[in-house]
């Protein structure tokens, strides 16, 4: 997997932590090193426990240091999921849970001196009229049923002076979510995981695992023995664990950061800056760096081919929102999976007594990764309570098994046309 990414490029991380050799014993083993396991092995190891964490590449390879840095509010699946499917008092025990996992990251930044570039402000875009209403919805679902009440509906023109572009007919301001530099924050809690002791493995990838009472996790040059074992690969766990493999489907999104914009164009686009998402089901997402580079993501792919000419497509993508970047210099173009739910729904639960996993955060992952690995802590420690509410929602497996990619691709694209086409749900 290539590490060439914006953040790797402009993010200071010199040290680089050991390969497992020989058996080591623990209390608890993680499995993946992105936002879910080192937040757990930070928790855990501020708990007491005797952590070992193992990352199959580097600290933040995979989607953790990859993405676009939107720190979300809610969940993928927006609260109305949660009401049908779980009642209304859950719903919102859920969404006090969502707003928890962005004020940890402020907790976590101010705590260990973390320079992540944090900002908050958020620009939910609409492109017609089906969209503007959906976006009104959810303002008045987030203000009257959750007490959110620090959003504005903008029309047009002031959707124009907010992010510089003549695209979108209205928008949503939110000051609930935001963003940051995601790899700074994950490098951050990685060395405040190891001075609270847990142990950190890179190049160390768990190859196979033999359940029991002490759970084995074999890798290529050594093994860990736990009496817990914490899955934490989300999208990238592949075939290591069945039991939960067809319970979410990879989607490869990619991004890309322009050189930095000049002075004229910096004091135009994104003035305030905010992150900014648009509405459609596959949707293009972008903000402004520290530095003023424009960096874009989108191109979701659901097909399971790798995303070919990256830069070239998101710059045509940019293009439609912002004309006069056509032919800016993109400096850096990547791609990454995410892992995607039946319902969009986050997929938290146990194997057995001894195995808990967190993973299909649906493009929701920035703040909830972390989230979930406090409460699996939590679980571990005794207080099973909010991770058991996760895990009673209804996730089902994708239909089709091995097929589930090319099904799912076969629906996207209807999705993709509805929202090219404008139509109403």
């Amino acid at each position: 997997m290539t590490t060439a990414t914006y953040y790797h490029a402009f993010t200071s991380e010199d040290e680089r932590r050991p390969q497992l050799n020989g058996e080591i014993d623990a209390d608890i083993c993680i499995i993946g090193g992105g936002l879910t396991g080192v937040s757990a092995a930070l928790h855990l190891a501020e708990r007491g426990f005797n952590t070992v964490l193992l990352e199959a590449g580097r600290i933040g390879d995979g989607a953790s240091g990859r993405n676009g840095g939107q720190i979300c509010m809610g969940y993928s699946c927006g609260m109305e999921a949660f009401e049908r499917a779980a009642g209304m008092d859950a719903a919102q025990r859920l969404w006090a849970m969502a707003n928890e996992a962005i004020e940890d990251i402020q907790v976590r930044i101010a705590r260990h001196a973390i320079e992540a570039d944090y900002r908050r402000g958020y620009i939910h875009a609409a492109l017609n009229n089906r969209q503007e209403r959906g976006l009104e919805e959810m303002a008045e679902s987030w203000s009257k049923t959750y007490g959110f009440t620090d959003l504005k509906m903008l029309n047009r023109a002031e959707t124009e002076a907010a992010t510089g572009s003549q695209l979108y007919s209205a928008s949503l301001l939110e000051q609930g979510s935001g963003h940051m530099n995601p790899l700074a924050y994950l490098y951050g809690l990685a060395r405040a995981a190891q001075n609270a002791g847990a142990k950190l493995f890179e190049e160390s990838r768990a190859l196979a695992i033999q359940k029991g009472a002490t759970v084995t996790v074999e890798t290529d040059t050594g093994r860990v023995k736990a009496r817990m074992l914490v899955l934490a690969g989300n999208a990238y766990l592949d075939a290591l664990v069945p039991e939960i493999r067809y319970r979410v489907a990879p989607v490869l999104s990619a991004v890309a950061a322009t050189a930095p914009l000049s002075a004229d164009q910096a004091s135009r686009i994104l003035p305030g800056e905010e992150a900014v998402a648009d509405s459609n089901t596959a949707l293009n997402y972008f903000r402004r760096t520290v530095d003023n580079r424009l960096l874009f993501g989108g191109l979701a792919s659901y097909s399971g081919r790798p995303i070919t000419n990256a830069a070239d497509a998101l710059r045509r993508c940019m293009a439609k929102v912002y004309p006069e970047l056509s032919d800016v210099v993109i400096d850096h173009a990547w791609s990454g999976k995410i892992a995607i739910t039946t319902g969009r729904m986050p997929d938290f639960g146990r194997i057995g007594s001894n195995i808990y996993y967190a993973q299909g955060f649906s493009g929701h992952g920035l703040a909830l990764t972390g989230f979930a690995g406090k409460i699996i802590a939590e679980a571990v420690a005794g207080d099973a309570e909010r991770l058991d509410m996760f895990a009673r929602l209804p996730n089902l497996r994708f239909p089709g098994g091995p097929a589930r990619t090319a099904l799912l691709a076969l629906g996207m694209a209807w999705f993709k046309m509805r929202d090219l086409l404008g139509l109403s749900k």
